[in-house]
């Protein structure tokens, strides 16, 4: 709790100030969460501090909440395309991704239960950047991604929001959006390293490590043979045909 109100004071996300009048200051609640590993084990805690969303009035708290969302048969083609043009993948996530944008509305929130300020128990909080839970958050994060990433030469996809695209001479960048999680790869080491950088630089980012593993150190062989659904068909029908207990 302690590391996540830390990480609040070091990324601007709110002030302590007076009421105003006719302040209603939006609740704030812990959200925990255990977070698993590939193999299923808990290797971290997690714990959040999250705006009670349901209590925004439109209009009022907020305009707009529409984000675009790469959906999952576009992330499939973006892998098949990758893997048959032999391009290097990189998978990342923005740590506390939500917080990277400042916030548009004037909103207030109440204290952290268990946190209130001694000095000032009846004050509340003014948010200077999006908290997690808000109904704006995950379009707030889109545009602050989808600004940097023009800046830096990339073009959005006409269809795809979610979709951008960097040429750089003969050799192409890809980049793929799913809320705080981007895929990116591209036909030249260099320019894929460059991008991840450059991400590392602007936003505070978590690597994923299926995509770093290598084959002969990190693993040997991954095929597992997996039975077809015709052959359990007729595994199903001789067995009936016989008496088979299954």
């Amino acid at each position: 709790m302690h590391e996540e109100l830390e990480n609040f004071e070091r990324n601007h996300v709110w002030d302590l100030v007076k009421p105003p009048p006719n302040c209603r200051p939006i609740g704030t609640k812990w959200v925990f969460k255990n977070k698993q590993g590939d193999d299923g084990m808990v290797v971290r805690n997690k714990m959040r501090s999250v705006a009670q969303g349901f209590c925004q009035k439109e209009g009022i708290d907020y305009e707009e909440t529409f984000a675009p969302v790469a959906r999952l048969e576009a992330i499939r083609i973006l892998l098949a395309f990758a893997a048959s043009k032999g391009f290097k993948l990189q998978q990342m996530d923005a740590k506390s991704a939500f917080l990277n944008r400042f916030i548009e509305e004037e909103v207030y929130v109440r204290q952290p239960p268990g946190f209130e300020s001694a000095r000032f128990p009846d004050r509340v909080y003014k948010l200077r950047k999006v908290l997690y839970g808000l109904k704006q958050a995950p379009r707030a994060w889109y545009a602050r991604l989808k600004s940097f990433l023009l800046k830096s030469g990339f073009v959005m996809g006409s269809v795809d929001k979610t979709l951008f695209l960097l040429s750089h001479g003969g050799d192409t960048l890809i980049v793929q959006i799913y809320v705080d999680d981007i895929i990116s790869d591209g036909s030249f080491h260099a320019l894929v390293s460059s991008f991840a950088e450059q991400m590392s630089r602007e936003f505070e980012i978590n690597w994923a490590q299926g995509f770093c593993q290598k084959e002969g150190i990190d693993y040997e062989e991954t095929f597992v043979p997996v039975a077809r659904l015709e052959a359990i068909k007729i595994l199903l029908a001789f067995a009936a045909s016989k008496g088979f207990k299954l």
